[in-house]
């Protein structure tokens, strides 16, 4: 891990220079360091894509407006970066980065209409840092990483919505938020918290009406999603409810879950509480909560935690905890903002030290696991099963592979690594008229029942079974 030290001291020796007159040139190399850090650990210790990255590919060979788990945006944006890139693992490592790091940005952009102080700004972005989701699980392009770009920008335009009431700027919030919850159905805590506050300020006659402009591209933008849902019985909501537990009904639930909930929070946040405490002199302020700015704030990052915490409360669920990837991308505005006159600039040393530590410490970590254990997802030799199915099938037919069909990470695999990029099915039963009669087809699964039922060619590589039916 010499290269994240070198950098990270790069990035410490820049840091030294006048802090208020350099702070452009420092936020940007901040952005850079983060982006070549997290690109590259990755791209040098896992072996195989993560699991939900494969998952966004193969959803992605054959685009729907919605999927059996997900909203279809993960998948459209990782097949757009595959027409680019192709086979290039680094490049969906690369993906995640640019998400995290335009969300740092407009995260950054956002907080100057708060702070008069270039630098609050500045310590506003570098305390996510503290928060692991924007570093250590950020090498995994999923619905959670796809979905940030998106939170910010709907929370950054409503603002302007709010603050400038111009159309434009409805018209973009309601677009990001359309592709917010094309991301990921959680976006919906986020938009029924503005919501909620826009329809606040409708009754103080604090705003107008110009605001329902934002519906118009909402509904324009998501209802091609909301027919596919009610053409496959809404499906991705059934997987959704299904992660919860809430089939199950169990009592305790209704208290257990909130808690467990409650204290992985704080868990989550011990780092980012750390930082703070090296920052801000004392835990003591005043709140106005006439205050518009602070009324906004609260709204974003405080009330979201709320409707979460109460939908656990309610139906007896459990609460992922890679759910909350997009809650805390203002929780570092809000802080400062909220303690700002309680903020020390001279306790800066202390802040950049303690920041520099988890800067290098995490990227480490995730290095030192990703090399000493060979039993996870990202050790799965799914470029070598490629060759070895491509071989075999080469030994027996003529045509290409066009098809695979089975779970996501199985064939999920075969579909990113093989050279035809086939497409992947979860299952034939319903597809059988999208297969031409000399389209190759691989069907991926337990290898008892394949062997048993196989019409084609039949080979296994443990665990799994692999039926081949092509043209000879």
């Amino acid at each position: 891990m010499n290269l994240v030290v070198s950098i990270a001291y790069i990035m410490y020796k820049f840091s030294k220079m006048r802090v208020k007159k350099n702070i452009n040139n420092i936020f940007a190399i901040f952005l850079i360091t983060h982006l070549l850090i997290w690109t590259l650990t990755p791209s040098f210790s896992n072996v195989n894509l993560p699991l939900d990255t494969i998952e966004a590919l193969a959803w992605g060979s054959d685009l729907n407006w919605g999927f059996n788990k997900h909203p279809p945006m993960s998948a459209l944006i990782a097949e757009i970066f595959y027409q680019i890139f192709g086979k290039q693992d680094w490049a969906y490592y690369l993906l995640s980065q640019i998400f995290i790091c335009f969300s740092f940005f407009v995260v950054w952009k956002f907080s100057k209409e708060f702070f008069k102080d270039d630098f609050k700004s500045f310590i506003s972005v570098l305390l996510l840092e503290g928060v692991y989701f924007y570093n250590y699980t950020t090498p995994e392009f999923n619905v959670y990483i796809c979905e940030l770009p998106f939170w910010v920008l709907t929370v950054f335009f409503c603002w302007k919505g709010i603050k400038n009431n111009q159309t434009h700027n409805w018209l973009l919030f309601g677009s990001f938020a359309a592709l917010g919850l094309l991301s990921h159905y959680l976006f919906s805590y986020l938009l029924v918290s503005l919501s909620a506050y826009l329809i606040y300020l409708l009754y103080k006659k604090k705003l107008n009406f110009n605001c329902l402009n934002s519906l118009l591209t909402f509904v324009v933008i998501t209802s091609p999603h909301f027919i596919w849902l009610i053409d496959n019985n809404f499906i991705t909501l059934g997987y959704g409810l299904k992660r919860t537990g809430f089939e199950e009904i169990i009592i305790s639930n209704h208290f257990l879950q909130p808690l467990m909930f409650i204290i992985k929070q704080f868990g989550i946040l011990i780092p980012f509480f750390l930082l703070c405490f090296t920052i801000i002199s004392k835990f003591k302020t005043k709140l106005n909560f006439k205050n518009k700015d602070l009324q906004f704030l609260t709204v974003i990052n405080i009330l979201p935690l709320i409707l979460i915490l109460l939908t656990s409360m309610i139906l007896g669920v459990k609460i992922r905890t890679m759910w909350m990837t997009p809650f805390y991308l203002f929780i570092g505005v809000f802080i400062v903002f909220v303690f700002q006159k309680k903020f020390d600039q001279k306790r800066f040393s202390k802040f950049l030290t303690l920041f520099l530590f988890l800067f290098i410490i995490s990227p480490s970590l995730y290095f030192y696991v990703s090399i000493s254990k060979d039993n996870k997802r990202t050790d799965y030799p799914g470029r070598e099963i490629a060759r070895l199915v491509q071989d075999k099938w080469d030994k027996n037919f003529i045509n290409e592979i066009k098809v695979v069909v089975g779970d996501e990470w199985s064939a999920g695999n075969l579909s990113y690594h093989l050279s035809s990029r086939p497409i992947w099915k979860l299952t034939l039963s319903d597809n059988l008229n999208k297969v031409g009669l000399n389209e190759g087809v691989i069907y991926t699964g337990n290898p008892k029942i394949l062997k048993e039922i196989c019409p084609g060619v039949f080979g296994s590589i443990r665990p799994v079974g692999y039926c081949m039916i092509g043209q000879k």
